[in-house]
């Protein structure tokens, strides 16, 4: 009989055993314990207890485990030592019970199978056998065994974070909702994980980190000596065990299956590695989890099937109708079901020679689909469930553990039902024309695939229920349509609550009736081929000429559907719960939810919704005519990341999308209701596209208590939103929750500093970037919610530094490979859109920037993860996009009116370039020098993986094109790099070209120099010109005296700065902090970050900005107010204003460089510190200032201390760049920590901490408010989170105690700027006798820096021309 207790990590079956109610025993007598504690020295059970808090510490129950911070962050105390004690004796129960050493007929504790939760890693597997079966074994053995195991947690260097394929098994999202109401037919069975890593039999590799153990001896944790890989399938047969591989010199980046023992398709599988220190010593990680799944298309035994109405929709007689009145045909959204007979099942769970072990179900669906088994969801994904490809080029499926349904007490006697619920996603949402183009995308009816795998202890596996659209009565599958009236990502969800209580149970055998709205689905089918529909797409982007009459319209006209495969990313889950910071009464039951934070989420109703009212008049947007017409009920919610300051209602036109609103009451463009005849417009949204959700109850449901208490949340969409309007009911409903939705990877990166405007400007950058990871990197989560190349070109090192993105930049390079022209352009989205093509060269290629991301992140991929294989998948289609460049580059640009000595050109021309900067843009620079670095991306991933003749080649071609543009942006002997015509005016010019190494190194000094002689301007905009005719004479005043504004003839006017702002686009942000700061004027770029007043981080904020925007210029109906774009500043305060990154020419971050840089006044900055996650373990780094004096006015002219602490983990490589040091009196002493203190202890108190303080509100103090009776602007004092400083958990008092070697004068090394290696472990340096002193002025805050362009010294990083050339391993300045 199989185990009928779910599991949370180390899942497996094991043998028969008594059902019991306790996993740890608690009541009984104590004899035989006490004996058999007796024999185990007090070492092992310490061991053992301190491996187990470790592992919960690390592991958190899985790569995430759910936790919802509700009010106090201070409610989780720490374990006191009573608590402690009891905690070791629980876990000497649980060895001892769950391994067999005590039976129960030697006592009478009760015993749980999830006993043996852990058995494996409380034992060794017997190579013998293939078993772990500790039972057979005599009592001696099992000491042995047990002794071994406690050797195997003795070990300095603790794995964890495991992965397969770079995914990580998810226990539980941990913003999953507590309260999700069941049908009563529900089974009690629970959910294993919210995602299970699936892979294919053939491409299988292990990853995991590693950190030192706390108290262990820094020497014996330097380095992995040797690892070792276990796999066994659940049940405990062992399928592979890598034996002890020594690690000569350095850990691999992953470690694949060996070919030659694959597993099986449907199999589940457990793993764990185990690692050496230099002592010999070992540690083991828990066990972790994944799924094997089909291969091939031969492997699928399922088909794809439809509603047999929604098929016929796709069908010629039905062409005649609208696109809109088909679409509106196929709803409401499908339901899937079907039974799995016990008759089916009782054969295999009854055979006790080849039990059942493991039960894996395997579906995909199209549009999105959230999967239940009796009764119980599957997971709490679904928004965009598969992930956003090009679905007739590859759809990703995913495998769900459903062991326990099927190993449940009765299990073999009932039978099972699964249930597919459908909305619309990116298959199939409302066919109304906007920035993303339903045309373009692959469509069909909504569709699903599955089947389920039972495997058996000796290996047999049978797979039973596929999908089939058999007409007989047979089939084990029906449909039916469902609760979902309209599901769409842009505009919402239609939820019927009528319908959701009548088919209560349709999910679960119990609940399971026949009725005549279930019907047979059909099978999927089409007449349009893949190829067929890529050439018809291609020949609109002109990406290839027809060569034959088009065809006539075909019969079946569905898009044809992809080739399945195993899911490359995580799916989108919730990872956090946020309740309101205020509820606002509107009036007319309309109430405001104001959430602090903008992100990509739904509410969640923890207590259902209340009965609504209805007002006499329905507030803009919430009516909902065709209920109110047939005495229907409804709530409605609309979301939004702003108000509109002139009603206080939610900002809907900010959200709608270029077009598709009437301009709303700041700036009417059209009557109301005048988009009302836009082609599937949906109705009852008064003019403006709005996100929208409706919970609709038909009035034959009057009668019934509260109809809305089962409502909790739409499921197929994601909304942007701060805030948030229900209505319309007498009272705000309670229990609201927002659910923040985004792809579940792993946080990898922190940062923190004393200055609340640049821990401001960090917050934006990363909200902005968790709100836009729905599966792609989108330009903003609620209009266009497309992947634009730019953006990642421009951002990807911002998330790179955030987040664990290794699986989800290996999926966006292969999307941009799936859409790549047979000519060999890239285009400009991952999915073609025609949306900037003009700005390209022709032929389909997008806007040259835009199109070479694929490269460029293929690079960078390298360079933080180390995957080879992704640049041995990748290398061809990248040299066919450099062959397309050859061919077409440069006649393109003529044609698009650049002459070939730029005789003509006076800057920004057809190309989109450093985009939405607040100078002109030099559009010829960026097409360029993009060219170039698609040539160096070449030669760059040629050399790694060993073809030398096109490393030569394609290195000599970037040469070639990096000498042209410098003898043109140096001709007629102009130093600061400009085209032959310019003024010095436009962006990118020097800061792109120095740190794209395109200067030569003899004229980097002056062009640098030349640099600073640009300054900023005043800016006209529209709102900022508004906002000064609504300003009290007394701000404007005092805002001149600061320098914000600046008074001429004509009146006030705001102006944006060069060096005390940002004027910078997309890709000259991070081109001009990184440059100033890494040339030696680290304070400049702090100025600029730091900086207040139009066009800053300061400024959004001051307009309650909670994420970055899309323009530095305030909108109020045009553009994004959620949009990571500008990002780039987020990488730059890691790498620079803290001081990590990675070495310019590391792959897989095996070599991090640590170069702390300081402000010459501590008034900007007294400390700053990050963490950057790599696939080794966290690098951190943390700096301080000390002995500051009390009176600030001093912080330009003290002598203080400057204490440096840095981690590397094992494994790892460090290097510190010295900061220029400015008196010869300033000493430096290193120091190393002889045993690793409690870093993990140290964190966590840190974060609570941090969390204190954030609630606090000890961030950005102030906001402008409109007073809308005065119709006045007004500045309001109020605290708020963001910006809020925290420091370093380095710098926590509980490493005050730790141990030092006795130090090293470092003075002289660092005097010569000497790079020094280090190993792992963790350091300290202390910089005595630092002198601060005041920052150099300029001409003011639009002005220039005299004092640099008149000098004739520039710094210590002007001396040496040498070495400004381009490394061809650089992957850092390749662009």
């Amino acid at each position: 009989m199989v185990n009928p207790h779910p599991r949370r990590r180390g899942q497996r079956i094991p043998r028969s055993r008594a059902t019991a109610s306790s996993a740890i025993p608690s009541t009984g007598r104590r004899a035989s314990f006490l004996v058999f504690a007796c024999t185990i020295p007090f070492a092992v059970i310490v061991l053992i207890w301190q491996h187990a808090q470790l592992m919960e510490r690390l592991e958190g129950g899985g790569e995430y485990s759910a936790y919802v911070e509700v009010e106090d962050d201070d409610s989780e105390d720490e374990l006191s030592w009573g608590d402690s004690v009891q905690q070791a004796v629980d876990v000497v129960k649980f060895v001892a019970y769950g391994s067999g050493w005590l039976s129960e007929k030697d006592d009478d504790y009760p015993i749980d199978d999830d006993d043996q939760v852990d058995e494996d890693t409380n034992s060794e597997i017997d190579e013998d056998t293939n078993s772990a079966n500790l039972n057979s074994a005599s009592a001696p053995s099992k000491i042995n065994k047990l002794l071994r195991s406690a050797s195997e947690q003795a070990g300095s260097i603790i794995p964890y974070d495991l992965s397969v394929n770079h995914l990580k098994l998810i226990t539980d999202a941990p913003g999953k909702p507590l309260t999700q109401p069941l049908s009563p037919h529900a089974s009690s069975a629970s959910v294993w994980e919210d995602f299970l890593p699936v892979v294919k039999p053939t491409d299988i590799s292990f990853r995991w980190r590693h950190q030192a153990k706390a108290g262990s001896s820094t020497e014996n944790a330097a380095k992995v000596a040797a690892y070792r890989i276990e796999a066994r399938r659940i049940g405990g047969i062992l399928l592979w065990d890598s034996d002890k591989i020594q690690v000569d010199d350095e850990l691999p980046f992953s470690s694949p299956w060996p070919a030659t023992i694959l597993p099986k398709a449907g199999e589940i599988i457990e793993w764990r590695v185990i690692l050496w220190d230099v002592e010999n010593k070992a540690h083991s990680s828990i066990w972790s989890k994944f799924a094997v799944g089909p291969a091939e298309e031969s492997d699928w035994k399922g088909q794809w099937i439809a509603h047999p109405v929604d098929m016929n929709t796709f069908h010629k007689d039905e062409k005649k109708t609208t696109e809109c009145e088909r679409w509106k045909m196929r709803r409401s959204l499908p339901l899937f079901r079907a039974q799995l007979p016990s008759q089916t099942i009782l054969p295999i769970i009854e055979n006790e020679e080849d039990a059942l072990v493991s039960a894996l179900l395997v579906v995909s669906g199209l549009g999105s689909f959230r999967v239940s088994m009796d009764g119980v969801p599957l997971s709490a994904s679904g928004p965009i469930d598969p992930p956003f490809t090009d679905y007739s080029k590859r759809v990703m499926y995913r495998g769900f553990d459903v062991t326990a349904f099927l190993a449940s007490e009765g299990a073999s006697e009932n039978s099972h039902a699964i249930g597919i619920s459908m909305g619309s996603g990116w298959w199939d949402h409302r066919p109304l024309s906007g920035f993303a183009k339903f045309d373009l995308l692959p469509r069909g009816p909504a569709t699903i695939v599955a089947q389920l795998y039972l495997t058996t202890t000796k290996g047999n596996i049978h797979v039973v229920i596929p999908t089939d659209g058999s007409d007989t009565a047979k089939s084990a599958w029906q449909v039916t349509r469902g609760h979902i009236r309209e599901s769409d990502l842009f505009t919402g969800e239609i939820v019927d609550v009528g319908v959701m209580s009548a088919i209560e149970g349709w999910d679960t055998p119990t609940g399971w009736s026949e009725s005549e709205r279930w019907v047979v689905p059909v099978v999927y089918h089409t007449d349009v081929s893949p190829q067929r529909r890529r050439e018809e797409i291609a020949i609109r982007a002109n990406a290839m000429k027809r060569t034959s009459e088009k065809r006539t319209t075909d019969v079946n006209f569905a898009s044809p559907i992809g080739k399945l495969v195993p899911p490359e990313i995580p799916p989108i889950l919730p990872m956090e719960q946020i309740a309101p910071d205020e509820i606002h009464d509107l009036g007319s039951g309309r109430w405001l939810f104001d959430f602090g934070k903008a992100f990509s989420g739904m509410l969640h109703f923890d207590e259902g919704l209340p009965t609504p009212i209805i007002p006499e008049t329905y507030p803009r947007a919430h009516g909902f005519k065709a209920a109110s017409e047939q005495g229907d009920s409804f709530i409605t919610v609309i979301y939004g990341e702003s108000l509109e300051m002139t009603t206080g209602d939610i900002n809907r036109v900010l959200v709608a999308g270029l077009g598709l609103h009437d301009g709303g009451p700041r700036h009417v463009s059209n009557e109301a209701g005048a988009q009302d005849n836009h082609p599937c417009f949906p109705e009852d949204q008064d003019g403006i596209l709005s996100q929208r959700d409706v919970f609709v109850s038909p009035k034959r449901n009057s009668g019934t208590e509260r109809p809305f208490s089962s409502v909790r949340q739409s499921h197929f969409t994601t909304h942007s939103f701060r805030f948030a309007e229900i209505c319309c009911t007498s009272e705000p409903p309670a229990g609201v929750r927002a659910l923040v939705y985004r792809t579940a990877f792993s946080e990898w990166g922190t940062f923190d500093s004393s200055n609340v405007l640049i821990n401001g400007g960090y917050e934006l950058v990363k909200n902005a970037m968790v709100s836009n990871m729905l599966s792609v990197q989108s330009d903003c989560p609620h209009r266009e919610k497309l992947p634009y190349g730019g953006d990642l070109v421009a951002d990807s090192p911002a998330a790179m530094h955030m987040f664990d993105m290794s699986s989800f930049y290996k999926k966006t390079v292969q999307d941009w490979l799936d859409a790549q022209w047979d000519n060999g352009a890239y285009t400009e989205t991952s999915v073609w859109q025609d949306l900037n093509d003009y700005a390209g060269i022709g032929h389909g290629a997008g806007e040259t920037v835009w199109a070479t991301a694929p490269p460029v992140l293929t690079v960078r991929h390298m360079q933080h993860y180390g995957d080879i294989k992704l640049l041995e998948h990748s290398l061809a289609a990248h040299v066919r996009w450099v062959d397309f460049l050859d061919k077409y580059f440069e006649a393109g640009m003529l044609i698009k009116g650049y002459d070939e000595e730029l005789d003509e050109y006076h800057g920004q021309k057809s190309g989109l370039g450093d985009w939405l900067a607040m100078r002109s843009r030099d559009t010829f620079l960026t097409h360029t020098a993009f060219y170039m670095a698609a040539a160096r991306c070449v030669a760059y991933i040629a050399r790694k993986v060993g073809d030398e003749k096109m490393t030569r080649k394609s290195l000599a071609q970037a040469e070639i094109i990096r000498k042209r543009i410098a003898s043109l942006y140096l001709m007629n002997g102009k130093d600061d790099f400009d085209f032959p015509r310019g003024h010095a005016s436009h962006t990118p010019g020097p800061e792109m070209s120095l740190f794209s190494r395109i200067v030569p190194g003899e004229k980097r000094c002056v062009v640098l120099k030349n640099w600073f002689k640009r300054s900023g301007s005043i800016w006209p905009g529209d709102e900022e010109t508004l906002f000064l005719k609504e300003l009290d004479e007394s701000y404007a005043q005092e805002m001149v005296r600061t320098g914000e504004l600046v008074k001429e003839s004509d009146g006030y006017h705001m102006g944006w700065s060069q060096w005390q702002g940002f004027n910078e686009g997309i890709f000259a942000i991070r081109y001009a902090l990184k440059t100033l700061s890494d040339m030696g004027f680290h304070h400049i770029a702090l100025r600029k970050a730091a900086g207040f007043g139009f066009a800053t981080s300061e400024y959004m904020m001051r307009h309650n900005a909670t994420t970055m925007w899309e323009s530095w210029w305030r909108s109020e109906d045009l553009y994004s107010r959620n949009h990571p774009m500008l990002g780039a500043m987020a990488e730059w305060m890691s790498s620079s204003v803290a001081g990590v990154s990675h070495y310019p020419t590391t792959t897989g971050a095996r070599k991090m460089l640590f170069w702390p840089r300081f402000p010459k006044s501590a008034t900007t900055l007294e400390y700053a510190s990050a963490t950057q996650g790599t696939v080794r373990g966290d690098y951190s780094i943390a700096w301080r200032f000390e002995d500051l004096p009390a009176d600030k006015s001093q912080y330009n002219s003290a002598t203080v201390q400057v204490r440096v602490r840095f981690l590397v983990p094992p494994g790892g490589e460090g290097v510190v760049r010295p900061p220029v040091i400015a008196s010869s009196k300033t000493t430096a002493t290193l120091r190393h920590a002889t045993i690793a203190p409690d870093l993990i202890n140290a964190k966590s108190s840190t974060s609570k901490e941090c969390k204190r303080r954030r609630k606090a509100r000890l961030g950005f103090s102030y906001s402008w408010e409109f007073d809308r009776e005065k119709e006045k602007w007004y500045k309001h004092e109020s605290g708020k989170a963001i910006g809020t400083p925290c420091e370093s958990y380095l710098f926590h008092s509980s490493l005050d105690k730790t141990k030092w070697d006795n130090g090293m004068d470092i003075t002289s090394a660092f005097s010569q700027k000497t790079d020094m290696p280090i190993a792992p472990g963790l350091y300290e340096i202390l910089f005595t006798n630092w002198p601060l002193e005041k920052e150099i002025e300029g001409t003011g805050r639009i002005g220039n820096i005299p004092e640099y362009y008149n000098s004739n010294d520039l710094g210590p990083y002007c001396k040496d021309s040498s070495t400004f050339e381009w490394d061809i391993d650089d992957g850092t300045h390749i662009i």
